[in-house]
This record gives structure tokens, sequence and C-alpha cells, in this order.
């Protein structure tokens, strides 16, 4: 911006403004040389050119202020006019001041000549004024007609507004001056009266709001959420002069805003002056809710438009009230504050403390009846609808809901008609209705949650209001507390905290609610109260006692006892609480002996093995009711030790007490003796007869389990069922599943042990030989591994397969002559041998099966942040069970195949030592190989129903190599044969391969190749020595050179043998 451009110049000269700029600044500048100007002219070549260009210069600039002086003359004039009447007025103002200070100076000197009398009426005029204003006060409240209109707003249950009408009302007749009216005695007499009767009225919707039976309760906005949700409550206790939230949560319920209307209130001021400021209610404002007009000195105040609860629409604004609109707490609470705060401005807390105390335990009673003969009205109607059965079915208990489905019974009979699930059922100590996941079960926990939330709800009010109490008593001095008092956060109802709100506190409502709800698990359990509590007694007389010194308080005397779960806790109430029970207030006093619950009506049996449905239900509330203590209870730690950890204090410690001491125990005695029946059955350990011919692995299509070994596997899955319904106490669960184990174990090997005690076939299972030959034969991938799956390890060649078959063979053999002592001949022996090693090996699989379950359980318990080891190690020992019975399945598979082998080799060694010199054709087979192939058949047939196709493959597969090797070694040890001698063996072998091929899991072809091997090694005896020759030079590998050998070796009558055909053979066989 250049320096002239602010200039008044009009557009027409413009070219003014660039004149001015090429006017040099040195000509501008503050102090001005004209000297080095003047040199320049006088030194210049053209002195009167320089001089011209000034001249204009100086002209320019004389047109630029004619410009200016034109553009601003004008103002100029009018400023100066300005300035001239100022001037005026300012003269005349100091000449009228100067005439009113002489008027004043007179007025004052002829004021003060009557000074004594204008005093007098200044006064007068005063106590004129202050007369007028109790005139006033006392029309308003005897011709208003006070009562009248508080009886109306108690009609319409407006009761904080009938209270401040009340207060105010009597605050007014306390006045001085108007204590002596006689007029107005009637008017506070009814005042009085009245007082009571707001008492009443307000406590009686109160503890209908409490139990959630009021107007403006949570329990219908609270049943739309989710059940599951853990209830909340926000609590509003005063401070000196406002209220402020201290609960730890808040929620807003939905739907709050249908309890608001719009109203319009005016707020009055106040100047100081008490005599002046008294307040005029119009009657219009008080009764209909809409304008509340306040006069002030003549005032009034300005209307304000503001959200307010319906049940304050009649109130006149205070800081109560801008509280409560300001507040986001649920509505429900907001009412239990407002009807808190009348109890508080009638001077009545320790009263309804009393109060509320007195009627607490026989309200909760009620509740949980009615809620019980409901859900009983619930159940019949139900099962006129829709029929019994499938509920209860259809529901069952969540925590076992996809872990262990275990109780569907087996549904096959015997041959007498009797069914299987009737002899399990007779081993288990409960019936189908009390087991895990039985109707008894699902119906008690459905109750008890039911119940359970409901008390929740009610603690969450109880939380709320015995807050708000314990402020208030402690904020005002009309309850006779000392300000000064500090903060006693002690459960004990006759502490000296609780005094003062008549005995009523939160940790007392909790004590209350946690006793009904143990009164109700009891009857459900059938607990006398001596199971309940081991020490009832001592905790009676402690609560019964007064209370300790502070000095002798220690950490063990805060904690919550249940000595009025039998006789109720005496209540302190000071003297007005007394008088209000003595009016009747509640006739149904404490000590009263209350009738059962009627939980018997709802449930289909009641018992000790209930206890598993209580646990998870009283868990829950626990984690609620500890989500919803105040603040300075859960920083004193009061939360935890409180609901679980103290001895016998709380619901949950109550309810682990009794399973620990009580319900473990007697439920390891029954089970216990469930297992020792089971196990000790005649029939325990008899394989069923008269099964299905083929086996299947289904126990629902009959798999041939052992009676006894299907009822331990039953019961086991019965106790960790019981473990899956209460995790704490899963590690103990587990020992008693263990020990059941061990038992079991231990009679399984004693009946194995009478089987094969003494005989050789045990004995040879046990050779590290034997058992080193048996583990890397081919043939052991059959065997079972873990959870039914084979071996799959042993994958041998077919001539390393050979081998090891042959060296095995070699150690039977080498114990010929073989005894029949040395065998097992009963045939029901070896079929329990084969019953019992599938059975084991079902019990081994569930057994796996179940730990593997409980490890991998939701619900384990946590210590410290981490899994309980003792979990771990339970499950491992489970596992070690599982391989146990796995073993001892596996042993009786092996004892099995020894036996058949051993079996053939008994038959078979009939034919060493013997001439077979026979002058015709036989048409049938040697007389052993008969037996032995009709032994063969008759086991097959029978073991059939008992084992699975690839167990009798392992059990017979060991037939054919034993007999094909026998009959090969044989031939060293017979004298002579011929022709017919070689048939017979022959016919031998073929009825053999029959008998084994007709065997459904053995391969026929591996059959036939093995004993072809012996048809051709024997046929061999028919042939001329030279056409041997050449048949060992075509076949070096077919046969050994020791079995070449034995060729030679025999006598076959009409065949020569040169005498050196060993060397010729040897010469072969070495090329």
């Amino acid at each position: 911006m250049g320096l002239f451009d602010e200039l008044p110049v009009p557009p027409e000269k413009e070219y003014l403004r660039e004149e001015l700029c090429k006017v040099d600044e040195t000509w501008a500048a503050a102090r001005f040389d004209s000297l080095p100007h003047v040199v320049h002219i006088l030194t210049s070549k053209d002195r009167e050119g320089e001089v011209q260009f000034l001249k204009e210069q100086s002209d320019v600039i004389e047109e630029v202020v004619d410009e200016v002086v034109h553009s601003y003359h004008s103002g100029f004039n009018k400023a100066i006019q300005n300035y001239s009447q100022i001037l005026r007025l300012f003269s005349e103002s100091t000449e009228s001041i100067k005439v009113l200070k002489v008027d004043l100076a007179e007025a004052k000197r002829r004021l003060s000549a009557r000074n004594k009398q204008l005093h007098q009426l200044w006064y007068r005029s005063v106590t004129l004024r202050h007369i007028i204003s109790l005139l006033d006060q006392i029309e308003g409240i005897a011709k208003v007609q006070v009562p009248a209109r508080i009886e109306k707003l108690i009609a319409e249950k407006q009761f904080y507004a009938a209270i401040q009408l009340h207060v105010q009302s009597m605050l007014m007749l306390e006045r001085e001056g108007l204590q002596n009216v006689g007029a107005l005695q009637d008017v506070r007499s009814e005042l009085t009266k009245l007082r009571g009767v707001l008492f009443y009225k307000v406590l009686e919707d109160l503890h209908a709001h409490l139990y959630n039976k009021g107007e403006y309760s949570s329990a219908g906005s609270t049943m739309l959420e989710n059940d599951d949700e853990v209830p909340t409550t926000t609590a509003v206790a005063l401070t000196a002069n406002n209220s402020q939230p201290l609960s730890r949560r808040t929620r807003l319920l939905k739907g709050d805003n249908i309890y608001y209307i719009q109203l319009n209130v005016c707020f009055r001021s106040f100047d100081g002056h008490d005599e002046e400021g008294a307040l005029e209610t119009n009657e219009e404002a008080t009764s209909d809710g809409h304008t509340a007009a306040m006069k002030v000195n003549g005032g009034e105040a300005k209307t304000a438009l503001c959200q307010m609860p319906i049940w304050l629409s009649n109130s006149t604004p205070d800081e109560f009230l801008e509280s409560i609109r300001k507040s986001d707490a649920p509505l429900h609470v907001k009412y239990l504050h407002t009807m808190v705060e009348c109890l508080c401005k009638l001077g009545k807390v320790a009263a309804a403390g009393a109060m509320i105390c007195q009627r607490l335990r026989p309200t909760i009673h009620e509740i949980i009846t009615s809620k019980i003969k409901a859900h009983a009205e619930h159940m019949s109607s139900s099962r006129s609808s829709i029929g019994q059965g499938s509920q209860a079915d259809a529901g069952g208990l969540h925590f076992i809901k996809g872990q262990l489905q275990i109780y569907q019974l087996p549904k096959q009979k015997r041959h007498n008609g009797i069914s299987i699930a009737g002899t399990l059922l007779a081993v288990s100590p409960v019936s189908p209705v009390m087991s895990p996941g039985g109707k008894a079960q699902v119906a008690a926990k459905e109750l008890l949650d039911s119940i359970l939330d409901a008390v929740v709800r009610i603690f969450e009010n109880h939380v709320v209001v015995g807050e708000l109490l314990e402020a208030k008593a402690s904020l005002h001095a009309d309850m006779n507390t000392p300000r000064s008092m500090p903060v006693d956060v002690n459960w004990n109802p006759d502490s000296e905290s609780s005094q003062s709100t008549g005995g009523y506190s939160v940790g007392f409502s909790l004590s209350v609610l946690q006793s009904e709800c143990q009164q109700l698990i009891c009857e459900i359990l059938r607990a006398t109260p001596e199971a309940a509590s081991a020490d009832a007694a001592v905790q009676t007389a402690r609560l019964a006692s007064k209370v300790p010194s502070k000095d002798k308080r220690d950490g063990s005397e805060d904690g919550l006892t249940f000595a009025f779960r039998f006789t109720d806790a005496t209540v302190s109430v000071p003297n007005q609480g007394a008088d209000l029970i003595r009016q009747g207030w509640n006739r149904k006093g404490p000590n009263v002996l209350q009738e059962g619950y009627g939980s018997a009506a709802v449930l289909p049996e009641q018992g000790i093995y209930l206890a598993a449905s209580t646990y998870r239900p009283v868990l829950q509330f626990a984690d609620k009711i500890a989500s919803m203590l105040p603040t300075k209870y859960s920083q004193l730690g009061f939360v935890l030790n409180f609901l679980s950890r103290r001895k016998n204090d709380g619901l949950l410690a109550f309810v682990e007490n009794f399973v620990k001491d009580h319900f473990l125990p007697t439920m390891f005695v029954d089970y216990r003796k469930g297992v020792q029946q089971a196990i000790s059955s005649p029939a325990a350990f008899r394989p069923r007869a008269h099964l299905v011919s083929t086996y299947t692995s289904s126990i629902e299509k009959g798999r041939p389990v052992l009676q006894g070994l299907l009822a331990i596997d039953f019961l086991t899955k019965e106790v960790l069922g019981w473990a899956q319904a209460m995790p704490k106490f899963a590690s103990d669960l587990v020992k008693y599943v263990l020990t059941f184990l061990e038992r079991t174990y231990e009679r399984c090997r004693g009946s194995y042990m009478e089987a094969v005690l003494e005989k050789q076939s045990y004995m040879l299972i046990g050779r590290h030989d034997v058992e080193k030959l048996m583990r890397i034969d081919s043939s052991s991938a059959y065997l079972p591994n873990p959870l039914g799956q084979f071996n799959t390890e042993c994958n041998l060649s077919d001539a390393e397969t050979i081998e090891v078959e042959s060296e095995l063979s070699d150690l039977l053999l080498k114990l010929r002559p073989i005894k029949q002592e040395h065998l097992i001949h009963d045939d029901n022996k070896l079929i329990l041998l084969a019953s019992l090693s599938d059975s084991l090996e079902y019990v081994a699989d569930s057994i796996e099966r179940l730990g593997q379950a409980t490890q991998g359980a939701p619900n384990q318990v946590v210590v410290n942040g981490k899994n309980d080891p003792t979990n771990t190690d339970n499950t491992k020992n489970l596992a070690s069970f599982a391989q146990e019975y796995r073993k001892l399945a596996i042993d009786c598979l092996k004892v099995l195949r020894i036996e058949m082998q051993m079996e053939t080799i008994f038959h078979m060694q009939g034919m060493s030592n013997r001439e077979y010199l026979d002058d015709q054709d036989a048409e049938e087979p040697d007389d052993f190989i008969i037996s032995l192939t009709a032994q063969i058949t008759r086991r097959d047939e029978k073991m059939a129903s008992f084992v699975s196709n690839a167990k009798r493959n392992y059990i017979f597969g060991g037939i054919c190599s034993v007999a094909a090797n026998a009959s090969l070694k044989a031939l060293a040890d017979m004298k002579s044969i011929n022709l017919f001698g070689v048939q017979q063996i022959c016919r031998n072998s073929i009825a053999l391969e029959q008998a084994l091929s007709a065997i459904p899991s053995i391969n026929s072809e591996v059959v036939q190749q093995r004993l072809d091997r012996v048809r051709t090694y024997y046929e061999l005896l028919n042939m001329p020595f030279e056409a041997l020759l050449a048949f060992i030079t075509e076949h070096k590998h077919l046969f050994t050179g020791i079995e070449y050998g034995n060729l030679l070796k025999v006598q076959v009558p009409g065949r020569e043998i040169p005498p050196d055909a060993q060397y010729r053979v040897s010469e072969i066989l070495s090329l």
C-alpha cells in the first residue's frame, strides 16, 4: 500500500497520486534539510529547469491539500459545533449543582430538627411488615387447608411434594410467635398425625419397590434383557449440598422416558433476609403441578422448562429435584432415592431401617415360596399341554451337554428278557432321575436359577437403599449419629455403624438373603442344620453376644455369619422403631418359625445328590453379588473373602463346605459299594451266552462287554459327570475314579490269572525272547493301540515275516513234548480271556475319552491365574490306567495266540517218531488233525461274537506257520514213510487249510501258500534221487539245507539213495 493511497482524491484527479509518488521522500523527512537541494540547484547546468520542476511539484501538493480540505471541511465544522454545545451544557450543569447544594443544605438543616421522630416511624413500619408476613403465613396454613392438600398428594402418590408441604408448614408453625396461637393447635395436631401416615405410606411403597413389586420397579424392564446379564445398580448418596453416585456401575434402562413429563417450574431467589424471604405457595401450582409460582418481596422468578419423573410432578423445585433431573440413573433407582429422601425429611431413617430389617426375612421367604408355587403350576400346565419326558431331556444340564454323552444306557436284552440297563442301574447309587443330567438335577438347577436371579435383583435394590440410608444417617444430626463417626464396614447388624439405620445395612440384607437361599438349598438337599453348618452353635453365640470392642476385632470377625440361618439375629431398633413395631406395622416377628418352601412339588426327588445342580447356580450368584457390592467393601478386600473364602461365610462357602464335608464322602462310600457290587457279582466276569453270531463294536447293538466292566464304565462316567457339574472338586472325583479303576483292574487281573495260572502260554509271553519276537511280528499290527487304533509300525517284508515266524516256531517246538496239563483245555476260560480282552479295551478307550474330556473341559479350576496342576496329574493318571487296561487286554490276546499255537504243536507232535507205512490210501486225515481242526472251528465260533475279526486273525493266525513248521520238522524224526504216508500228510495239510480258511478274518491265500509248501516238501519224497537233485538245483532257496538233508535221511520204500547223496546236495546248495 502506497503512502498516499488513503488521500481523498476524486477519480478524475487520479493523476495527482502519480505526481505525489514522484516527489522525493527526502521532502517528507521529519527533519528537513534544504541545503542539499540548494546546492543541487546552484550546481545544476539547467537551473531554470530545476526551479520550474520544483514549482510544478509545489502546485501538485497545493492542489492535493485543497482536495483534502474540501473533503473534511464539513466534518471539521460539525465537530467544532459539538464541542461548543458540550461546553455550554457543562456550564449550565455547574450552575444547577451549585443551586442543588444550597437546597440540600437547607433540607438537612430542617430535617435535623425531627430525627428521633423519623427513626420511630421507620421501626414501626418494619414491625408492621413482620406482623403482616406472619398473618399471611397463618392464613396460608389455616385457610388453605394444608392437611387436606397433603392427603390429596398422598392419594396421588406424590409423596415428596406432600412431605415438602408438610415440612414447610411445620417450620412455619414452629416460628417464634406462632407456637402459642390457639387457632393453630388443631392444624398442628393434624400435621403431626399426617407425619406418621406419610411415614407408613412411604415405607410401604419403598418396601414394594425393594422387592420389585412397585409401579416403577426394574423387574418388568429387566426381564426383557438377557437373563445371563449381571444386574447392576446405581445408588445415589447425599453430600452436604447435593447428591452424588456411590455405586461402581450404572446402567440405563430402556423405556424410562415414558415416566417423564414436561413441567414448568420456577425457582425462587433469596435476598438474604429470612423474615422477608418467606415462601408463598400458590395452591394451584402445588396441586396441579403445572406452574409453581413463588414471590420474594413481591417479585416473581423466571420459569424454566425441565424434565422430571412423574412422581415429582407436583414437587417444589429444590436441590434434590435438580440432582434427580440431571442424574442418568435408571428409573427405579431414582424412585428409591426419592423414597429415602422422603424418609430423611421426615427424620425416620432409623425407624425405616428397623422396619426393613423386621420384614426382610418373612418377605424373602414369601417370595421364594410364591415362585416355587408358580413354577409348580407352570409345570403342571405344561404337562397337560405337551406331555411329559421331553422337556427335561431337551433341557439337560448345560454343563454336561457336549462333554459326556454317557447316560444313554444300552438297550439290548439278555436271553431272559432282562435289559442290560436294568443291571447297570442296579449298581448305581442314584436313580436315573437323580443322575447327572437327570430330570431332578435339571429341575433343581432351573428352580435355583430362577430364585437366585430374583434374589440378585432384590439385592440390587437393597444395595441402593442401604447405601443411601447409611449416607443419610452419617450426614444428618437428627439421626443421633455423630458426624465424626468413622465408617465401620462390618457385616454384624449390631455394630455401631448400623445403629443409626436401625440395624439395616447392605451387609445385613445380604446376610439374610443368603441365609434364606441356604435354607432353601438345605430343603432341596434334605440337609439337617448340623450338616449345613458344623459350628452353627459357635456362630450363634458370637452373633447373639454384644459387639466386641474395637481392640478385640480382627479379620476373623469381619465375615458374614450364618448363625441366623437357624436362630435369627436380634436387630437393634431405636425407640421410634420399637414404637412402630408395637403399633403392629409388621405382625410377623423375626423369630417366628417359618414353614418349608414346598420345593418337593417341583422336584421329582430331593436328596444330597442334588448338591451338584446347586453348585453352579450358587457360583454364578456369588459372582453377580460380588459385582454389585459397593466400592468400599471391595477396596477392603471383603468381596472374595465374604462370598467364598471365609469359613462358614457366604452361600458359596456353605455349598462348597457341604460338598466337601458331606456330599463327596457320601458319594465315595455309595459308589465304592456300587463298584464292589459290580465286580464281586458272580455274573460280573461271566461271558454272556446266546449273543449275536458276529461281533459288533457298538454297545447298543450288542457288544459283549463283561457285565462287571460295563457297570464299572457306567459308574466311572457317572462320577466324572459329577465332576463336570462341580469343576472345583473335579480332582477329588477323579481320584475316586482312579481308586475304583485300580480296584477293578485288580479284579480283572485276578480273573486273568485264574484262567492262565501255571499254563505254559502265560509263562511264554513273559519270556524276553518270546516277547521280543511277538513284538516285531507283523501280526502285532492287529493289537490295539490308544482309542482303538491298530499298530502299523511293523512293516516287515514277507521274507522277514517268515523268518520271524520260523524263529518263534522253533522256540515253541523246542518245548516238545507238550503235556496236556500245560494247556488251557477249558473253552470257557479261553472265551473269558477273549471277552475280557475286548472288555478291557472298551474300558481303556472309554477312560482315554473321559481323560481327554476332563482335560479339555472349559470349566477347569484356575489357581493363581493358572490351571490347577492336580487336574493335569489326574488326566495323566487316567491315561496311565487306560494303558494298564489295554496292556492287560493285549496280554489276553497274546495268551490266546500262544495257546492256539501250543495246542497245534500238542496235536501235531504225534507225527514224530512214527512210521507212515500205510498199505492203502486213507479217506480221512489223522485223528489228531481231525481233533485239531474241530477244536479250531469250535473255538472260533465261540469267540466270533466276543472279539473283532482283526483280533480273531491275531489269535488264529499263528496256527498256520506253526503247523507248517512242525510238519517240516516232523520229517527228521520219522523212521520211514511210503507213498500212502505222503498222501496222508498231504491230506492232513489240506484239512488244516480248510479249517483255517473257514475263519473269515484269516487270509486264505497266505494259508494256502504256507501249507502248499508243506505238501510240496513231502511230495519230493516220491521223486527219484536224480529228479530230486534237479528240483534242488532249480529251487535252492525254497527249503533250507537241513530240510533238504532230511529228505535224504528218511527211509522211503523203493527209493535208492547213493552214498554220496548228501555231499552232492551240499555242493548244489553251496553254488
